[in-house]
């Protein structure tokens, strides 16, 4: 919550007392609680505005999506460990190669052809260039 933890918020609490004072007191607290109902209603109101706009398909959202408590590091690494090892490991049973790396040549200045194959890659021979790409 707006990055307050519960130390700060006593704290902030204790510091409201000593400035409005026992007198000024009870006056601010009841004005906020009156915000903050005000602040629900009007949460309320757009929710239900937003309900008839959408018509039947608001019941079609799927909420959970949005719900940022998904997105939490501790749990994603959890489900990974806990994944089958075989289910992570089906992407290099494939014999070691790059699907995504195809059968393209490429030919330099001096008219000589090279292969994507690294597999067959020789350290004496010139490394490809492209002016273009950089």
């Amino acid at each position: 919550m707006f990055g307050i933890n519960g130390w700060e918020i006593v704290l902030l609490a204790l510091i409201a007392v000593f400035v409005l004072g026992p007198e000024r007191l009870p006056e601010y607290a009841q004005k906020l609680a009156q915000l903050i109902k005000k602040a629900r209603v009007m949460a309320e109101g757009a929710k239900g505005q937003l309900k008839d706009q959408l018509g039947p398909e608001y019941n079609d959202i799927n909420w959970r999506q949005y719900d940022p408590r998904q997105y939490d590091p501790r749990r994603i690494v959890r489900e990974a460990l806990i994944e089958p090892l075989e289910d992570a490991a089906s992407g290099l049973k494939s014999g070691g190669t790059n699907p995504d790396v195809g059968d393209s040549v490429v030919i330099d200045d001096d008219g000589v052809h090279y292969g994507a194959d690294l597999s067959k890659w020789d350290p004496l021979r010139p490394t490809v260039y492209d002016v273009d790409a950089t």
